[in-house]
Order: structure tokens, then C-alpha cells, then sequence
């Protein structure tokens, strides 16, 4: 059987693998994926075939894959997180489109949960994620889809926040959010390493976020018109009559 497993190991931690994650993992000959992802995995990979590269190699690690699977080698290629979001599914499914093999994607824990999970319920309500990369997605149109989220309300959930090379498109983006009204007392959670060792957690305001400590590694939700802090929480109210 030619078999390809798109697979989303969650955000590393081990205690965020899924059952069926392990077990697409065991049943695989080789492994594909960013060479950290796969240490994250590491005690699955006894005796596998392993593949990796560096940054900005997706289609290049998509493409091995492909050919593993062609070849009869049952294959699973990793993302962290959910492999549907800003993972691996998209492009394999894209390039595999005419190929014989049976694919599965395998879900896996988000990072925008992982990270929401550390600070209460702050994506209780209507949310949009939006990646401030600009690899993939020009930088006009990602700030274009901050703000008309800002109109409409929603939890913001920023993945990619800030790299070297994007020193300040989080506090460009900020400055959207303020032309759109949000005031600086508008709660925000920067929680870094979400569910796995090094993991780091604040809360603050739109006033008060230190952009300094954040990285590529780091998920910054900002809450809607209704989110408030309380104590260690940060809570968004559903709208249940309590």
C-alpha cells in the first residue's frame, strides 16, 4: 500500500500527541520533516528512515515525501501544530493530486489553543488567526486582513509575531488595532513555547506588551471588546447568562 500521513504533532510537547498521531508514526517506514520537529518526535523514530531540512524547505521536504510514498514506503511527513493550518497538507495535497498513493491528514493540537489553554478562555468567542509572515503572504494584504478583523471584533490570534527580519510588523499591526479603536487597556496574552519545556506566559494589555520578548516562537492573542483579565486568567465571554 503507497501511504502518505500528513501528520500535526501538536506544539512538541509530548503531552499533546494524539493517539492517532502515535500510531501513524509507529506504523511508518520514514519520517519527513524540520529537522526540530522531528526532536520533538524523537522517540518514535527508532529504527525509521529519517529525512529533514532547514527552514523555508517545505516544498522540498513535500516532495520527498511524495516520492517515499511512490516508491512503497509508507511515509509520514510532520508539522507542529494542526497539519491544516499553516502546515503540510495544502502543498502535499496540491502536489499529489495525480498521484496513486492514499494520503490521511492527522490532526494535532493548534498552537492558538495550546497557547490560549495557559491563560484561561480567551478564544471563547469568534476568532481569527492571522500569520504576520510575509513569505507566503504580501505584508499590504496581511495588515489589510488585521484591520477589517479589528472591525469585526474578533479574538486575534497572531501567529509568527516577530523574527529578525520582522522586527516590528506585531507593533505595526498593533498600531492598526488602535487606529480601529481598541484602547490601551484592550487584555492580551504573549505565552511563548506553549506546552513544552522553556515555556514562558504573560499577560498584558495593548499598552503594555514588551515586543522585545517576543519571538517566532511565541502566539499573541488579543481579546475582543468583551475580554478582561482576572488574576492569572484571561477570560472571553461567550455570552451565557450566568
Amino acid at each position: 500500500m503507497k501511504k502518505l500521513f500528513i501528520v500535526g504533532i501538536g506544539p512538541g510537547g509530548s503531552g499533546c500527541f494524539t493517539k492517532r498521531m502515535i500510531e501513524c508514526l509507529e506504523e511508518s517506514e520514514a519520517v519527513v520533516g524540520y529537522t526540530p520537529y522531528l526532536e520533538y518526535i524523537e522517540m518514535y523514530l527508532d529504527g525509521k528512515k529519517r529525512y529533514s531540512t532547514g527552514m523555508t524547505s517545505e516544498i522540498e521536504r513535500c516532495k520527498k515525501a511524495i516520492a517515499l510514498a511512490k516508491e512503497g514506503v509508507t511515509t509520514a511527513i510532520v508539522s507542529t501544530g494542526d497539519a491544516g493550518l499553516y502546515g503540510m497538507a495544502g502543498p502535499i495535497l496540491e502536489l499529489a493530486r495525480d498521484e496513486a498513493i492514499e494520503i490521511e491528514v492527522v490532526p494535532g493540537v493548534s498552537s492558538n489553543f495550546a497557547a490560549a489553554s495557559r491563560v484561561g478562555a480567551p478564544i471563547m468567542h469568534d476568532m481569527a488567526t492571522i500569520s504576520l509572515s510575509d513569505l507566503m503572504t504580501p505584508f499590504d494584504l496581511i495588515m489589510k486582513r488585521v484591520r477589517l478583523a479589528a472591525r469585526g471584533d474578533f479574538v486575534l490570534c497572531f501567529y509568527n509575531p516577530r523574527s529578525k527580519g520582522r522586527r516590528d510588523y506585531l507593533e505595526k499591526a498593533f498600531q492598526i488595532l488602535m487606529e480601529e479603536g481598541y484602547e490601551d487597556s484592550r487584555p492580551v496574552a504573549v505565552v511563548k513555547d506553549a506546552l513544552r519545556a522553556g515555556e514562558r506566559v504573560r499577560l498584558a494589555t495593548i499598552g503594555s506588551v514588551d515586543f522585545s520578548e517576543i519571538d517566532m516562537k511565541t502566539m499573541v492573542i488579543v481579546g475582543n471588546a468583551k475580554s478582561y483579565l482576572s488574576g492569572e486568567w484571561m477570560i472571553t465571554p461567550r455570552g451565557y447568562d450566568l
